[in-house]
């Protein structure tokens, strides 16, 4: 953490800011604080994540958890995306427990990402945990990189897919998820 803390004494000092000034008098150690929070997913692994929350089951039908939100941080210019994740399988004997579908997102958001891969893991890992026959990922999400500064489009947004299995092989298996995920 003090590696962080000094890091952030010399961003802000080479901004022209006066450290001593009030406000910014322990800023360097919330902002080193924040950033840990921010990126606690490099401190994860998947197994701890799913935590043996996986059950056996009868149900071969699309399970489906829509509208998780996410929070990551760019990994070009380190400022923060935020979106939703939709994240469906088709089981084959086991099914996750459902807060588990999240916080794989959690894990892979709270790291230094850029969106396609992000979308990639997610997907990648649900198939490695549930063994299921088919995993579809759809990551939605603003860019600050691309609102605040560059461009400065402030009403565009990103969208990412990544279809594995059976959502790759069979558009019927795809329409539906795409079907219920965008149900209003």
């Amino acid at each position: 953490m003090k590696n962080l803390i000094d890091a952030y004494s010399k961003i802000i000092e080479s901004t022209g800011e006066d450290l001593s000034r009030d406000g910014l008098q322990r800023t360097p150690e919330r902002a080193a604080k924040a950033l840990a929070f921010l990126t606690r997913g490099y401190d994860q692994t998947l197994e701890e994540v799913v935590n043996n929350a996986i059950f056996e089951s009868d149900s071969d039908e699309m399970v489906i958890v829509r509208d998780i939100e996410l929070y990551s941080l760019c990994e070009h210019h380190l400022l923060p995306f935020i979106g939703k994740c939709h994240v469906a399988y088709l089981p084959k004997g086991k099914v996750l427990g459902l807060s588990k579908v999240a916080r794989i997102v959690d894990m892979y958001a709270r790291r230094f990402q850029i969106q396609e891969n992000l979308t990639r893991q997610i997907a990648m890992a649900v198939s490695d945990v549930t063994g299921g026959i088919g995993v579809a990922v759809i990551v939605e999400a603003q860019h600050m990189c691309m609102m605040m500064r560059g461009v400065e489009k402030q009403n565009s947004s990103m969208t990412t897919s990544s279809m594995l299995g059976r959502f790759r092989t069979d558009i019927n298996t795809r329409n539906e998820f795409l079907t219920l995920v965008n149900r209003g």
